[in-house]
């Protein structure tokens, strides 16, 4: 239940206008890296750039994921387990589910770029400053003089599940117009990502809409993670009128148990007949994360389980969208993963280590691992 207050509103979650100009920013290319690794010892079919023999990186540029939506700052508390009155501090970090999508790619060793609105104010600068750190492309960010970039205070309980506490009246994420998005960029991309939040209000609804049917014209593939936040939705009706207005433009989706059991409206998440029930005739891949418990997929093929890596969570914000970036930067390589399921299910190991390694840091951006850290880990033995 959301209690609304000026410019805020405050939610439990368990997991899980004025005007507006284009700054020009400085051009900012969609680069890659991939950091060293040693030699594995078992074999793990893991998409990514080839190395030659000489061991340095191809000049060959990876395949782009461009990743739509909002981007604003965690303020995510030192302590766990205190509401946020009793948080002696807070940590600043850059969040929002399709920013972190984003860096996640690129911090595994792919190409991507981010499509959004900011504030033209420090906190604005800030993130675009983080995505061009990362090595994200982020000629598709506009800035608004008229609107706040947004602010998210998280409190994490004992076992690092959140609560949030928003202030959007409106942000600037809220007010991106259609003809400020960069529609040569998403015609470019071999993926294009975005969730719901985005078609909340206009004119930021009329924008992805748009940018949306550009990338499905240009052949590009879609891929949607809902990411409910119920309270910021009018009501629980629009919400899930308008997360299944655009479900079946979607390639690939990736739901929560939550989120099935909402938009089913209280079927049971673990029952596959409901699942397939979300399964829509042009979809190439359906995938259920399960927290810990690892994830299951779909496809008109196979379905199964993939197994997750165990470890003691710290703050859960960003872990799905490490996991959306691990089986992204996989599928941008080679797609034909969707028909091979061995392949398919190494992909989804990769990914679900990638959201077990961000729940064990503070924060969502600064949590994503690199490609060496989630290789190094699926290498561990399992005690």
């Amino acid at each position: 239940m959301a209690l609304h207050c000026g410019t805020f509103c405050f939610w439990t979650v368990a997991s899980h206008p004025p005007s507006s100009v284009k700054l020009s920013q400085p051009t900012i290319k969609a680069s890659s890296f991939s950091s060293p690794l040693a030699p594995p010892l078992v074999k793990l079919n893991v998409r990514g750039k080839a190395f030659p023999g000489d061991g340095t990186p191809e000049t060959k540029e990876s395949p782009l994921v461009v990743c739509f939506g909002e981007m604003l700052i965690d303020f995510v508390p030192t302590v766990n387990g205190l509401s946020l009155a009793e948080a002696p501090a807070f940590k600043k970090a850059a969040g929002g589910a399709p920013a972190n999508v984003a860096v996640g790619i690129s911090r595994l060793g792919g190409s991507s770029a981010f499509i959004g609105k900011v504030g033209e104010d420090e906190f604005g600068y800030m993130l675009a400053n983080i995505l061009k750190e990362n090595n994200v492309n982020n000629e598709g960010m506009r800035f608004d003089p008229g609107a706040r970039t947004a602010l998210a205070f998280v409190t994490l309980r004992s076992d690092g599940e959140r609560e949030f506490m928003f202030y959007r009246n409106p942000s600037a994420d809220m007010l991106l117009q259609e003809d400020e998005l960069d529609l040569d960029l998403i015609r470019k991309a071999k993926i294009f990502h975005y969730g719901s939040i985005s078609l909340i209000t206009e004119p930021c609804k009329s924008a992805h809409i748009a940018a949306a049917k550009a990338a499905k014209d240009a052949g590009v593939v879609l891929s949607y993670d809902p990411n409910l936040r119920l309270p910021l939705w009018p009501s629980a009706d629009s919400a899930r009128e308008g997360i299944l207005s655009i479900w079946e433009t979607a390639d690939i989706i990736k739901i929560s148990e939550e989120e099935i059991s909402f938009l089913t409206k209280g079927e049971n998440p673990y029952d596959d007949a409901v699942v397939h029930k979300l399964f829509h005739p042009s979809l190439k891949l359906l995938l259920v994360t399960e927290g810990a418990e690892g994830c299951r997929y779909y496809t008109k093929e196979f379905s199964g389980r993939v197994k997750g890596l165990k470890v003691d969570a710290v703050d859960t914000t960003g872990a799905g969208d490490a996991f959306v970036a691990g089986i992204l930067s996989q599928l941008a390589v080679d797609l034909s993963i969707l028909q091979n399921e061995d392949e398919l299910r190494d992909s989804l190991k990769f990914a679900n280590v990638c959201g077990a390694l961000t729940v064990t840091e503070r924060g969502a951006i600064p949590a994503l691992p690199t490609k060496e850290a989630v290789l190094n880990a699926m290498l561990k033995p399992v005690s």
